[in-house]
């Protein structure tokens, strides 16, 4: 008989959360969701488990569809559409929304972070949720921070093993004044560039090289127009999912909450996955023929004081107390 009445209590609490979920209020919306990467990229793999999860979570009736490959537009031009209320989510470079909150160029200071576990700490605690609360009042939500990764430097004309070596080299960058000034400062000619262009730049020879996590190089087949690959770590490249206030706005709280735990449930996934993918890239684009130096720690030393200019002009351009709080948190997390 107490078999029986476990069973009986096990079938109840099922149907309850069942019929809890059912409760929840959600309206049949399709969520357009747009990313810069290709659809077999870490990103394009991170927008479908998300679409996946948020499904479930909404007994299907909140459907996300990917948009890959920039087909909505460049990141510029899908944040100004989130802003205006054309489309509902993408996610995107840190570095483009500088324009908007320019404290968002904290990000792309030089030799911030040391490793993944420093960048996980301080984007999910208060210092990353502090800038993305900045966003709201100007028309987007900041949801979570996904791993794009530590960026490296390709070229086509000659291995970069020293700073001198990026003399002359037009390579291109973020349309963003920190790391024009950052590669400037290196002695490379700088060209800033939407990212969608980029494979005709080098292809064309409009640009000689970039500079990106070797996940993106893989994925966008930069190998393909690219042959020397020098592991610098110059920075470490946050991605962040951004929803339109507008439109996030129009949900309810049941909505919102399977749209933030869904966010949730895909940095998760993102991160470990972009990390075990980064470890097999440079084996895969070693196998297509790209040369890789590893760029040696006395270089990096050399190359970090270059970028001290960088900091300060950030600093003095009215984010001294930023760069401070930053710091701060880095410095607890290496204790």
């Amino acid at each position: 008989m107490n078999h029986i009445f476990k069973k009986l209590v096990l079938a109840i609490a099922v149907a309850g959360a069942a019929t809890a979920a059912l409760a929840a209020d959600f309206q049949p919306r399709i969520i357009r969701f747009g990313y810069g990467l290709a659809e077999d990229s870490n990103q394009g793999r991170a927008a479908k488990f998300f679409a996946d999860d948020l499904a479930k979570r909404t007994g299907n009736k909140m459907r996300m569809k990917g948009f890959g490959n920039a087909s909505l537009g460049s990141d510029i031009q899908m944040q100004n559409a989130l802003i205006g209320g054309a489309q509902e989510m993408m996610v995107g470079s840190t570095a483009t929304l500088v324009g908007i909150v320019s404290d968002f160029g904290v990000y792309d200071l030089p030799f911030v972070f040391r490793n993944e576990k420093e960048a996980d700490a301080i984007l999910d605690g208060p210092f990353g949720q502090a800038l993305t609360a900045k966003l709201q009042e100007k028309g987007l939500v900041g949801l979570v921070y996904w791993e794009n990764g530590f960026r490296n430097l390709t070229n086509s004309k000659h291995p970069i093993t020293k700073m001198e070596d990026l003399k002359g080299i037009k390579l291109r960058v973020m349309q963003n004044p920190v790391y024009i000034d950052m590669f400037k400062g290196f002695g490379a000619n700088a060209v800033p560039l939407a990212f969608s262009e980029l494979f005709t730049a080098m292809e064309t020879g409009t640009v000689d090289g970039q500079e990106n996590p070797v996940t993106t190089i893989q994925s966008s087949k930069f190998y393909e127009v690219q042959k020397y690959l020098s592991l610098t770590k110059h920075v470490y490249s946050p991605w962040i999912v951004l929803a339109s206030k507008k439109w996030w706005d129009s949900l309810n709280a049941d909505e919102r909450k399977a749209v933030q735990d869904s966010a949730f449930a895909a940095r998760d996934f993102e991160r470990k996955d972009t990390r075990e993918a980064s470890a097999k890239a440079i084996d895969f684009l070693k196998s297509k023929g790209m040369q890789v130096t590893v760029v040696s720690d006395k270089e990096i030393e050399r190359m970090q004081e270059t970028t001290r200019q960088a900091m300060y002009k950030f600093a003095n351009d009215g984010h001294a107390k930023l760069i401070k709080d930053l710091q701060s948190e880095v410095e607890k997390q290496r204790k």
